[in-house]
């Protein structure tokens, strides 16, 4: 039997590279592919790229086998909706420092789309100015699922964290001390001892 392919999703800064610090500290042998976000960040734009939904679609159009996801922020909650509407394909899931399709409000996150719009000037408009997605129903994910929270991250605190552990039903959650919004890279090996772990 073959390793299943690891998908890696950044966030909303859109880049291909954010996850491979990670990806390079997991064995060489497990098959990977990195996702870039058309328009987010400093990422060129592509004018069939609208919303989350044409995301969504990027990555389930190269999904035609199981395979686990392992994304972060605005990336989870794209997974989330992959393994919602795709249960068949997703086989295991990592979501990091995500809202994971949860209304944060309430949970103590700071907001973001200012600071986000001063860092990339030229990212798509859709992503800072549209209306907020409807929360989802996470109780009906059925993959097991990994959270990896810093307890230094304002943008999604720990708090959404345990949230999401209380209402995933197969989820476990782990605290990265110091670890802020980026700590998949910061602490990219803890981070990939523990997604090793939940893979295995």
């Amino acid at each position: 039997m073959t390793r299943p392919r690891i998908l890696f999703l950044p966030g909303a800064g859109g880049s291909p590279h954010f996850w491979r610090p990670v990806a390079e500290a997991l064995p060489a042998t497990w098959p990977k592919e990195h996702f870039g976000w058309p328009g987010l960040g400093a990422q060129p734009h592509d004018p069939a790229i609208r919303g989350l939904d044409d995301l969504k679609r990027l990555v389930t159009a190269r999904m035609d086998e199981p395979v686990d996801l392992v994304a972060q922020s605005m990336g989870g909650v794209i997974a989330a909706r992959i393994a919602l509407e795709h249960p068949e394909l997703v086989r295991r899931l990592v979501l990091c420092v995500t809202s994971g399709g949860v209304d944060m409000a309430g949970l103590g996150a700071s907001e973001w789309r200012a600071d986000y719009r001063r860092s990339f000037p030229k990212a798509a408009a859709w992503i800072t100015d549209g209306s907020p997605t409807p929360p989802l129903q996470i109780e009906k994910i059925a993959a097991p699922t990994l959270l990896i929270w810093g307890d230094a991250d304002p943008i999604s605190p720990v708090a959404v964290g345990r949230h999401l552990e209380e209402r995933l039903p197969q989820a476990r959650l782990e605290i990265v001390p110091g670890g802020d919004h980026d700590v998949a890279s910061t602490h990219a090996d803890l981070v990939a001892r523990l997604i090793a772990k939940h893979l295995t």
